[in-house]
C-alpha cells in the first residue's frame, strides 16, 4: 500500500485460504486481503493449478469473484524453443557451455514425446539445466565445450527412463535390421514378422498417427509356434520393457479394476491400477496380453480406448501415456481351422477360415483399431531342427561361463528334433525335452561330479535314448 503502483504476486494464491487462522476462527489471510481487494486498493497476481483451483480456491465464492481467472495453457514446441533461446544466454553463462541450436530443439521435442508426466516449458527448461550440469561435474580435460544433439539425449534418456538408443533421433540401425533380426531368432514366421516390422517402420517414420500407440498387433495361432517369442524378441532388439498380462487372470468382470485401479471407497484405491502404474513406471515397453480372447468383455472396452488415443485414465484421474507402447495381443482362436487337413490332393489355405473364428470372436470396432492381425502358422518339421539348434545354443552359452564345451552329435539333434515336436504342441514340448534328457542330468555332473570343474560333453543318441560322453579337464 505505501508503494504507489505495487503489484502483490502470490505464488500458490490457494494456500491464503487458513493461513494464519487461530484455532476455530475464520480471520485468515484471505479474509484480511478481501476488503482491499473490492475496494481496489490493492492490486494483485495470484497462481494456482487447475486441480488446486478447483478443490480449493473456488470454493471460497468470495474470493474467487474477486479475481479474474486466466488459463494459461501449455506453449507449443515452436513458442517453447522461443523461450529456450531467451534463456541461452543465462544458462550459457552459469554452467560455462554453450548450446547449439539443434540441441535446444532436440530438448523441446524428445522432452514432449518422452517426459509424459510434467509440461513444456518447464522440462524441456531441465533437460538443458541438466545438460549443463553433468558437463560441469566432469574434470576440466573432459568438458565439451558445446552441448550437443547426443548429450541431450543422454540426458532425456535419464529422467524418462527409456535406454539411449530408443530415444536416439538416429535409431535407425536397430529398425533397419529389425526384420533381420527377429528371424534369426524366431524360425518359421517370416510372413508375421515381415508385417509386423513394416507396421512399426511405418509408425516411427512419422507417418504413422501421432495420438496412437506404436502399434497394436493381434497375434493369432497355434499353441507353442512363437508368437509369445517373437513379442520377447521385439522388446530385446528394441532395448525395452516387456510387460505382460496373462488374460487368464482377468475373467471376471471384477477383475477390470486390477487393470486401473479399484474405485474410491473400495480397498486399495490409493495404489493405482497394475497397467497404469506400469505404464507410468516404463513409457517406452512393448504390452503383452497373453491369450486376450479368456478376458472379459469390459478389459475390451479399455482396450478399445487404449488403441484409439493412446491414453488410459486410471481410478485417480491420472492418464497413463500409451504413445510409446508396443501392444501385442496373443489368441489360439482360429487355430483348429487353420490346422485342418485338406481334402484331396491339392493342398488347401485355411488362413481364411481362421480369419472367421477371428472376426466371430472379436467385435468390429476391436478389430478396426488394430493395426494388423497377424496369422502365426503351424511349424514345418523342417523347421523344428532349427529350433533346436536355437535351444543348443542357449545352452552353450551358458554352460561356457562354468568351462564346460558341449557338443551334440547329428543322432542327438535328430532324436531332439523328434521327440520335442508335437503338431498340437509346436516347440513347446522342446524346452520340456531338453530340460528333462539333458540338463537335469548335466546339473549332477555340474555340482557333484566329472564337470566341477570344467571339461567336455559330447551327447549323442543310441538305442533311442541320449548318452552323455564326458571329457574331464585333465583329459580334455
Amino acid at each position: 500500500r505505501k508503494e504507489e503502483g505495487s503489484i502483490l504476486f502470490i505464488d500458490e494464491i490457494h494456500t491464503i485460504i487458513g493461513a494464519g487462522a487461530a484455532s476455530g476462527g475464520v480471520m485468515d489471510a484471505s479474509n484480511l486481503i478481501k476488503p482491499m481487494l473490492a475496494s481496489g486498493e490493492l492490486k494483485c497476481v495470484g497462481s494456482t493449478t487447475y486441480q488446486e483451483y478447483r478443490g480449493i480456491f473456488e470454493k471460497d465464492r468470495a474470493l474467487a469473484r474477486r479475481f479474474q481467472k486466466i488459463d494459461v495453457p501449455e506453449p507449443t514446441i515452436d513458442e517453447t524453443v522461443s523461450i529456450l533461446k531467451g534463456l541461452k544466454s543465462r544458462f550459457e553463462e552459469h554452467h560455462e557451455v554453450k548450446y547449439s541450436l539443434k540441441a535446444l530443439r532436440t530438448a523441446v521435442e524428445l522432452s514432449s514425446r518422452y517426459i509424459n508426466d510434467r509440461f513444456l516449458p518447464d522440462k524441456a527448461i531441465d533437460v538443458i539445466d541438466e545438460a549443463g550440469a553433468s558437463q560441469r561435474l566432469l574434470p576440466p580435460s573432459r568438458r565439451k565445450k558445446t552441448i550437443g544433439v547426443n548429450d541431450i539425449e543422454a540426458i532425456v534418456s535419464k529422467i524418462a527412463r527409456i535406454p539411449p538408443k530408443t530415444v536416439s533421433s538416429s535409431d535407425k540401425d536397430s529398425l533397419r535390421t529389425l526384420e533381420r533380426d527377429l528371424k534369426m531368432v524366431v524360425y518359421g514366421q517370416d510372413e508375421a514378422i515381415e508385417t509386423m516390422a513394416s507396421a512399426i517402420k511405418m509408425s516411427r517414420s512419422g507417418l504413422g498417427n501421432e495420438d496412437k500407440p506404436i502399434g497394436s498387433f493381434l497375434f493369432a495361432g497355434p499353441t507353442g509356434v512363437g508368437k509369445t517369442e517373437v513379442t520377447r524378441q521385439l522388446s530385446l532388439i528394441l532395448g525395452i520393457e516387456l510387460i505382460r498380462f496373462d488374460m487368464s487372470e482377468y475373467m471376471e468382470r471384477h477383475t477390470v479394476s486390477r487393470l486401473i485401479g479399484a474405485p474410491p471407497g473400495y480397498v486399495g484405491f490409493d495404489q493405482g491400477g497394475l497397467l497404469t502404474e506400469s505404464i507410468n513406471k516404463h513409457p517406452h515397453s512393448v504390452v503383452l496380453f497373453d491369450e486376450v480372447e479368456k478376458a472379459h468383455p469390459d478389459v475390451f472396452n479399455l482396450l478399445l480406448q487404449v488403441m484409439d488415443h493412446g491414453t488410459l485414465t486410471d481410478n485417480n484421474g491420472r492418464k497413463a501415456d500409451f504413445r510409446n507402447v508396443v501392444i501385442v495381443m496373443t489368441t489360439n482362436a482360429g487355430a483348429s481351422e487353420m490346422s485342418r487337413p485338406s481334402i484331396g490332393f491339392t493342398h488347401q489355405d485355411h488362413s481364411t477360415d481362421g480369419m472367421e473364428a477371428i472376426k466371430k470372436l472379436f467385435s468390429p470396432e476391436f478389430r478396426n483399431r488394430l493395426d494388423a492381425i497377424i496369422q502365426f502358422r503351424a511349424l514345418d518339421p523342417a523347421v523344428i531342427t532349427r529350433v533346436v539348434d536355437k535351444f543348443i545354443y542357449e545352452l552353450e552359452a551358458q554352460l561356457q561361463e562354468k568351462g564346460v564345451t558341449i557338443e551334440f552329435e547329428d543322432s542327438a539333434r535328430e532324436w531332439l528334433a523328434e521327440h520335442g515336436f508335437d503338431p498340437k504342441m509346436g516347440a513347446r514340448p522342446m524346452a520340456r525335452i531338453i530340460q528333462e534328457h539333458v540338463k537335469k542330468p548335466l546339473a549332477e555332473e555340474l555340482l557333484f561330479g566329472r564337470l566341477a570343474n570344467g571339461g567336455q560333453l559330447i551327447i549323442r543318441s543310441e538305442d533311442g535314448q541320449l548318452v552323455h560322453d564326458i571329457k574331464e579337464k585333465e583329459e580334455a
